[in-house]
């Protein structure tokens, strides 16, 4: 039994082997066909934190995939109102075939990992977004832009950036960073990355000017500046990302056909201009689209490996 935690616990093959069974159920569900593989099984998907696309993916790729998916906001549930997480794990693992968390802290989803009987999915922490990037590379491969691939990461260094780093050391690409002061990446987060890209050849370069990172890149993306949990900072953040809107000019700069990727809900106006994200639209919403359909790929491979 394998748990989807985070990119680093995968290797290269794992994880392309994930993007081309999320590619294959794609493609027979646009053809008409439904891949029923999950079917009667049983997805739990607790939310700490709200979500549009991780709530809507999962349901209805686990539907899709002839299985029930149960919504668990922690209104709902005694999880971190008095019962212990290890206790919840016990129980939900023992009721259901698959567990999807998206919470805050990391360390409360492995702790919950730890005491599950069945597969546990990292749907976001404050650390990581692992399921947000198979699907960003689900599009990238679609879009045939995998070869010599350069990705410029232009933002706040948080679950999005970290998660960027895991790909790009497991899959040996280029990975540029442009954050402001004083929002850079997890030291050990890119220190791991870092021995990772030792292994698989990948380049991880980080800095503070968003112009150097994007010279020549073939994907740029950023994040909203303030996430889930810090809406007190966003003035502030407002201020301090001065010039790390992703707009025409910057794009003037990376290839000549780069793409742009965003995870969504994008604020027009700060980390993105409306110019960027409308003239990249299909793009940005064909990936959106993805997080079902690598989902998809990441549940039937997760529930192959248990036999």
């Amino acid at each position: 039994m394998r748990h989807f935690l985070t990119l680093k616990d995968y290797t290269k093959e794992e994880i392309l082997e994930i993007v081309d069974i999320g590619l294959a159920i794609k493609k027979n569900l646009k053809n008409g066909i439904y891949n029923k593989e999950l079917e009667n099984q049983t997805l739990a998907m607790i939310f700490e934190k709200s979500s549009t696309r991780t709530r809507v993916s999962f349901e209805t790729g686990m539907y899709q995939l002839g299985g029930h998916a149960l919504f668990l906001s922690n209104r709902d549930i005694h999880l971190g109102r008095g019962e212990p997480v290890k206790d919840t794990a016990r129980v939900i693992s023992s009721m259901c075939d698959m567990v999807m968390i998206r919470t805050f802290a990391h360390s409360m989803i492995e702790e919950f990992a730890s005491y599950s009987k069945v597969p546990v999915i990292n749907g976001l922490t404050d650390s990581y977004h692992p399921v947000q990037l198979l699907a960003d590379y689900m599009t990238i491969k679609e879009y045939g832009l995998e070869k010599d691939l350069v990705v410029a990461y232009v933002g706040d260094g948080n679950n999005m950036t970290h998660s960027w780093i895991m790909l790009a050391a497991k899959l040996g690409f280029e990975l540029r960073i442009a954050t402001p002061q004083g929002y850079e990446v997890d030291a050990k987060v890119l220190e791991e990355g870092m021995q990772i890209a030792k292994k698989s050849g990948a380049v991880i370069r980080v800095c503070h000017d968003p112009k150097e990172s994007v010279k020549g890149a073939t994907i740029v993306t950023t994040d909203t500046w303030a996430s889930m949990g810090q809406e007190d900072e966003k003035e502030q953040r407002i201020k301090d990302f001065d010039g790390f809107m992703v707009d025409d000019l910057m794009m003037c700069i990376a290839a000549k056909d780069a793409k742009f990727l965003h995870c969504l809900p994008a604020y027009r106006g700060q980390e993105v201009s409306e110019s960027v994200l409308e003239g990249h639209a299909q793009i940005v919403f064909d990936e959106a689209e993805n997080r079902l359909h690598a989902q998809k790929g990441l549940m039937v491979w997760l529930d192959r490996q248990r036999g």
